[in-house]
């Protein structure tokens, strides 16, 4: 399959298809009372989500229960792209988004299936890519499919276009989210953890939550609650993974 082929495609699809492959499974499976994205040669299971990672928990969780291993594949745009076309299927135009994505946007999500990342039988695998959004040109200012603005707007999104696989990365056991914090004290907050992360130029400021990463990792039992001090809340690493932290 081209990668020419993948482009054709909308990014749910284009995954799907690509790990199908990778894996040598079969698509849409009826199994378990449950319908699986893919079930591989050596019958595992592989979920497609690319937003609302919370709404499968129930799913895997009994997935697993059942005597499965699960990989759930969400891909993170790094770079966004936004083309605009006409009700006629005309490019009006194509621009780059000003916000950048990084690695760390997948917190937002793990909120939803933080009970997850300690299972020995589930793994994340995160694909960064470069996206093309699509959206139509309407004629009026309209409401958006889901109901969330704000404000009318005068165009649609129709979907989402995979570009380019820039990297992948796998998190299967919880010294894997661990090894995304920065070096810190041996006691922090969310104030040493957002003044860490800001010195990396590949993150912008403002997509920084430090804040929900900590409350995600205490939550798995990845870090410890150690004391407060005025309004911060101060945390340390738990005593089993302090070692291959510091390897």
């Amino acid at each position: 399959m081209s990668f020419s082929t993948l482009n054709e495609s909308k990014l749910h699809n284009s995954l799907k298809i690509l790990y199908q492959e990778i894996y040598e499974g079969q698509t849409e499976v009826e199994q378990d009372g449950h319908i699986y994205d893919i079930v591989t040669k050596n019958g595992n299971i592989i979920e497609i989500q690319t937003k609302n990672l919370a709404k499968l928990l129930p799913k895997i969780l009994d997935t697993i229960e059942k005597g499965h291993n699960v990989k759930l594949v969400h891909p993170v745009p790094i770079v966004n792209r936004i083309e605009l076309k006409d009700e006629e299927d005309k490019i009006i135009s194509k621009r780059k988004s000003p916000k950048k994505g990084s690695i760390y946007d997948i917190f937002r999500e793990l909120i939803g299936i933080y009970p997850l990342i300690t299972n020995p039988h589930f793994s994340l695998e995160i694909v960064e890519i470069e996206m093309t959004e699509e959206r139509v040109r309407t004629s009026q200012p309209v409401q958006s499919k889901n109901g969330r603005r704000r404000f009318r707007r005068n165009w649609l999104k129709t979907g989402k276009r995979l570009d380019t696989i820039i990297n992948t990365r796998r998190f299967s056991k919880p010294e894997d989210y661990l090894a995304l914090l920065p070096t810190l004290p041996k006691t922090f907050c969310a104030k040493d953890l957002k003044t860490a992360l800001e010195k990396n130029p590949n993150i912008q400021k403002r997509s920084i939550n430090a804040n929900l990463i900590l409350w995600v990792l205490s939550h798995a039992n990845l870090i410890e609650f150690k004391e407060t001090k005025g309004k911060s809340k101060y945390y340390s690493f738990l005593t089993e993974y302090t070692e291959s932290i510091l390897n």
